[in-house]
């Protein structure tokens, strides 16, 4: 039976109830709190970015291509598709001697109100580089090159930078390659599916590599977010304010239809939580509502006591934003309903 999270409330009646599953763990991957089911086999989506621009490094392609921090970040990204999103990755196709044509995603509606908006305005159809995952394709593209394999079909499941996809998810969430499932997602790359705890580890263990130092290209993904992360999201955009407030103290990213991973780094708090080395957090919402995820992500962080009450407050508009109507008067609001129990 799935358990309750959320409820939002207008006026005194319940209008939705809206189901979810916590997992957290230390980088060892021990389960220290949990809600619903910890092991929900979980499509984390665009929160595995991290692993899959980790795959992308261990080819040597940011090195053969020059690829910089920035590039990097645009990598994880799920980005609001800003002229400087778009920029970044037009220059690193520019560092391929390749072009747009090059890309095997599609082109779709901005995850930004106020870039739509001016598309709409304007009349523009947005085209391959304009994807949220413009940056994960040119990285895909420059790994099928590095690895001098067919650079036209770096999408596809059999391709060798998959492959290298694969295995470096599997050791990073260490879990066996049966243990992971593989879809198609939106971009049109692989997307894998496994247990949400193990999603968490993976956060876990970029945090881990960024206080360690064990694994460099780990640690080279955890400080190109948190150092850009404005290329991560955008404006407005939560994993943005998120990775903002908390000043590199942890790295968070997004996974469409209600997925999200949380890495923090090692300190007294997460010691006394119980942590040995760095946290991480996975979320997954039944519905995949999105605002319901953000404001989960934050109440996490309340209940944890991660980072300092004015780092948490800087996600106040996510975490319980006034519901209004039309007339500005206040209609509802929102309960936290779900309790993180020590595992």
């Amino acid at each position: 039976m799935e358990e309750i999270a959320v409820v939002n409330y207008r006026g005194a009646a319940v209008e939705n109830r809206h189901a979810a599953h916590i997992a957290v763990v230390d980088a060892r991957g021990r389960l220290l709190r949990a809600f619903g089911d910890a092991r929900r086999v979980t499509l984390p989506r665009s929160a595995a970015k991290p692993a899959q621009a980790a795959a992308v490094l261990r080819t040597g392609a940011a090195e053969r291509f020059g690829f910089d921090e920035s590039d990097l970040a645009l990598m994880c990204a799920s980005h609001s598709s800003e002229p400087r999103h778009i920029a970044r990755a037009r220059a690193m196709l520019a560092k391929l001697s390749a072009d747009e044509s090059a890309l095997q995603c599609g082109g779709h509606p901005s995850l930004s109100d106020a870039v739509q908006r001016a598309w709409i305005r304007d009349g523009f159809r947005p085209t391959p580089i304009c994807s949220n995952c413009s940056g994960k394709h040119v990285g895909m593209l420059a790994g099928a090159m590095a690895l001098a394999a067919d650079a036209g079909r770096y999408h596809e499941p059999d391709h060798p930078m998959q492959a290298q996809v694969r295995r470096t998810l599997a050791q990073l969430c260490a879990l066996e390659p049966a243990q992971i499932t593989w879809a198609i997602d939106g971009c049109n790359l692989p997307t894998p599916a496994f247990a949400l705890d193990r999603l968490a580890l993976l956060y876990a263990g970029l945090a881990d590599a960024a206080d360690t130092g064990d694994d460099a290209l780990l640690a080279r993904i955890y400080h190109a977010m948190t150092r850009h992360p404005e290329l991560v999201g955008g404006d407005g955009r939560f994993c943005t304010a998120l990775m903002r407030a908390y000043g590199g103290a942890l790295v968070g990213k997004l996974g469409a239809d209600g997925c999200y991973g949380v890495g923090v780094r090692a300190d007294a708090r997460t010691r006394a939580l119980g942590a040995d080395g760095a946290l991480g957090i996975a979320v997954k919402i039944e519905d995949g509502r999105v605002d319901v995820l953000y404001a989960v992500v934050a109440e996490v962080l309340h209940r944890l006591e991660l980072g300092t009450a004015e780092q948490r407050a800087a996600l106040d508009a996510f975490h319980r934003p006034p519901q209004r109507n039309t007339r500005d008067v206040e209609v509802g609001h929102r309960a936290f309903t779900f309790e993180l129990r020590a595992a």
